[in-house]
């Protein structure tokens, strides 16, 4: 499970650790809260139902022989617990939680077309601000900084985590 605010690089860094994963020959599913509302825009009714769909969908993957689920989109506690109560018993989870600068967030947000909102530095600001409130709360295994480092290495210092 990766964590973190908007535009922090969740994304980017769940597409190359698949890569890296499925280089080693694993299967590997991606899991992500934003492709998961895009299927119900412009109709979707509010986040919270994209977040119960998001987690029933994690869930449904670790049902099935895919070695690997990397589910990314939370970004609070109770995001976090919503996915973790449809993990089945059992089922190991490593929980990454991402941290950023808010200036550097809102250049990714900018140079990112598909964006909407999120290039609004009044609303990503919110957003980066109740991350902070969030982060002393939130449950994880691994905590990294992402300025300063592209998602290789931060898929190479996570494996090298996991490996230890």
């Amino acid at each position: 499970m990766i964590s973190g605010p908007i535009a922090s690089g969740k994304s980017t860094l769940a597409v190359e650790l698949a890569r890296v994963l499925r280089h080693e020959g694993l299967s590997v599913a991606v899991t992500d809260l934003d492709t998961v509302a895009g299927m119900a825009l412009p109709t979707l009714p509010d986040w919270g139902w994209a977040h119960r769909i998001h987690a029933q969908l994690v869930g449904a993957w670790l049902t099935t022989d895919v070695d690997v689920v990397i589910d990314e989109g939370t970004s609070s506690p109770a995001e976090v617990q919503e996915v973790l109560d449809q993990v089945p018993e059992g089922t190991d989870v490593f929980h990454l939680v991402l941290t950023a600068d808010f200036d550097a967030s809102l250049a990714r947000a900018r140079a990112d077309v598909g964006r909407g909102v999120s290039k609004d530095p009044a609303f990503l600001r919110a957003d980066h601000e109740a991350y902070s409130d969030h982060l002393p709360h939130m449950p994880s295994d691994l905590q990294l900084h992402v300025e300063g480092q592209g998602p290789e290495e931060l898929v190479r210092r996570l494996l090298a985590f996991l490996a230890a």
